[in-house]
Order: C-alpha cells, then sequence, then structure tokens
C-alpha cells in the first residue's frame, strides 16, 4: 500500500491524503516544518512580487539581483560564519567547495559521508566515526605529507549520531588541514538552532569550511558554503559558482525576513520532541539522540503495523535496494500535540 504515496498530487506535510484516506506523515527533512508555514509562505509569495520567480542568469552576469550579496551577509552572520556563498543547491555547494578545495591534498573520508561530497566513486568507509577520528589524527602526525583534506557530515540523521570534532586539537600544529563538513541535517536545527560551526574548537592548523543544503530545516532550495573570507572568495572564482544560476530569490527575500518564524518553529519542534519522548514507554527500542527529531525504530515491520493505524512513517531499503527496510519516525515542527499522541497510542498498542 505504501506504493501508492510514490506519486502524490499534493504538499507534503503532517497529513496525506491517498484514496480518500488520512494518513498521519512522520517522514521527510522539514523538520521545522517551515513548507506549510502560512507566515513563510507570505514571505515567499512579497519575494515573488518583488523579484519574480526565478533568476536564470549566472553570478557571473554584468547584470545582478542585489539581494543574494545581502543574503551571502545575512547568513553568515545569521550563523557565525566570517563569510558565505549561497548556490541553487546543497549538493553544487558541496562539491565546487570539494573541487577547488582537494587540490593537491591527502584526502580523507569519514564514515557515512554524503555522496554530495565524493569526489568520484564510493570511499567506502567501514569505521565507526570514533574508529576514524582516532585513526586519521595518527595518521597524519605520523604522515610526511603536511597537506590534508578531511571530509565528513555533522550528523548521521538515518543511524542518529552527532559526531563530535574535539580530535582535530590533536593533530600536529606542522600538517595544514582543511576540514570540510556537511552540515544539512544540522543547521537551523541542532547547537540551538545554529550551525555545527558553533561546536568547532579554533584550531590554528585547521581551516573549517562547512557546506549546507537550506532545503531542509531553513525550506528553501538552495545551498550555503560557510568558511573564512579568503577561503569563501576564493570559490567564487570557481567556475561552478560563476557560471551557475542562483537560486530563487525570492526564497532569500523570505529567509532573510522570517527569523521570528524560525525562532518558533525551533521551540515548537523542542516541545513536540520532549512530547514524543515523554510519551514512549519503552526508550530502548529506538535509536536517537537528544534533541534531533529522527527516531530509529529496532521493531522489525513497523511501518507495517502503523501503515494499519493510518500512519506513514519513513521507510525504505538501506544500505541498498536488497537491504532491509530502515524505519524511522521524523517529529516536525507541523505536527499538533493531537498527532503525536495519536503516534505514540499506535506505537504502544
Amino acid at each position: 500500500m505504501q506504493n501508492g504515496f510514490s506519486k502524490l498530487d499534493q504538499p507534503l506535510s503532517s497529513n496525506l491524503l491517498l484514496n480518500g484516506q488520512k494518513y498521519l506523515y512522520f517522514g521527510g527533512t522539514a523538520y521545522l516544518g517551515i513548507p506549510q508555514n502560512k507566515t513563510f509562505l507570505n514571505f515567499y509569495l512579497k519575494g515573488i512580487e518583488r523579484y519574480g520567480l526565478n533568476n536564470g542568469t549566472s553570478r557571473g552576469n554584468n547584470v545582478q539581483l542585489g539581494i543574494y550579496d545581502e543574503a551571502e551577509a545575512f547568513v553568515a552572520n545569521r550563523f557565525g560564519a566570517a563569510a558565505a556563498l549561497i548556490t541553487s543547491s546543497g549538493y553544487l555547494a558541496a562539491q565546487l567547495t570539494v573541487s577547488a578545495l582537494a587540490k593537491q591534498r591527502m584526502v580523507s573520508y569519514a564514515p557515512d559521508t554524503h555522496p554530495a561530497l565524493w569526489m568520484d566513486e564510493n570511499p567506502m568507509q567501514h569505521q565507526t566515526f570514533e574508529q576514524w577520528s582516532k585513526a586519521i589524527v595518527s595518521e597524519i602526525n605520523q604522515s610526511e605529507n603536511e597537506h590534508w583534506l578531511l571530509l565528513s557530515n555533522s550528523v548521521n540523521n538515518l543511524f542518529p549520531e552527532i559526531y563530535n570534532f574535539d580530535f582535530i586539537q590533536q593533530i600536529h600544529p606542522s600538517k595544514n588541514v582543511i576540514l570540510i563538513i556537511d552540515d544539512s541535517h544540522g543547521v537551523g536545527l541542532l547547537n540551538g538552532g545554529n550551525s555545527v560551526l558553533s561546536s568547532i574548537p579554533a584550531t590554528a592548523n585547521v581551516e573549517v569550511v562547512v557546506v549546507a543544503s537550506m532545503a531542509k530545516a531553513l525550506g528553501i532550495d538552495a545551498g550555503v558554503v560557510f568558511g573564512s573570507a579568503k577561503a569563501v572568495n576564493s570559490l567564487k572564482l570557481s567556475n561552478e559558482f560563476y557560471g551557475a544560476s542562483p537560486p530563487a530569490a525570492a526564497g532569500l527575500y523570505a529567509f532573510i525576513h522570517a527569523q521570528e518564524v524560525y525562532q518558533q518553529a525551533f521551540q515548537q519542534l523542542q516541545e513536540n520532541i520532549q512530547l514524543f519522548t515523554q510519551q514512549l514507554n519503552n526508550l530502548s527500542n529506538w535509536g536517537y539522540v537528544n534533541q534531533f527529531p529522527v527516531f530509529l525504530s529496532k521493531e522489525p515491520a513497523i511501518e507495517k503495523r502503523l501503515m494499519q493505524e493510518k500512519i506513514l512513517i519513513s521507510s525504505f531499503p538501506y544500505p541498498d535496494q536488497y537491504g532491509a527496510p530502515l524505519n524511522r519516525i521524523v517529529i516536525s515542527s507541523w505536527h499538533s500535540k493531537a498527532d503525536i499522541l495519536e503516534l505514540t497510542k499506535a506505537l504502544e498498542a
């Protein structure tokens, strides 16, 4: 029956309709519920009225909309970075960053690094993050190579885990290291609604560059890169940035003007997460981390049991199409208290 949800003709929200039946939906990545937030949508409509539907010219064009520079300065300040650049997608942001910064450096990938950061094929890292971080410090410190590039996600959203980057303090000061972190599932959501930058120790010989999709918690179709002014300015000279069309200006207009919306949605999400965890009788049945709204179920076939209760969760084969279903419940700001109580009642039945 789940196959019927693969061709929906409606926006994703807390409720979905199929064949006249209403289903509660606990999946996706709209953690703050922005795509269905009416106040945010009004800001977006104002942006469309002001700037039009899209902007098909490149950032290298001689005629430019000023909101792009404005939004880059705003988002850098908002998330505690020296500088930022904005692209049409998180994938493009990651690819142009890796392409530019990997030159003449030894490269190491952390486990489960998102494909957006891959230079070629799957790097096939089979260690845990803790094992990798210890091993890479030892490898760098013992190596004759001085220039390194490390790549990692900030969080594993499939098997919920928030990564700790304190290990970079153990890298020898003589080594020159760039650490690229994909914060797509953390920006605006973790670290008090900020970015992973606020949790990384300042280390003189390790330059941190953060890439992220803004299409998840932040709810707009765009990608962003955070870094030093020097790093960002060099990335803006790349062919990928210079020649690509930017995201719709309307989304950036909405992002700039909707900070109160984000704050309220963030607070609502914390309340929803707290209510959900309080209602569950046995938290040992779940894989989760504090303040992250993704809960991995350890119950076999839970997706089928919940479907009978008209509840749809995130369920797909992993690590490939032949794997067992990976079943996760995703709590969002768009869920009401009644939604969560109905979910927990079904779970505990």
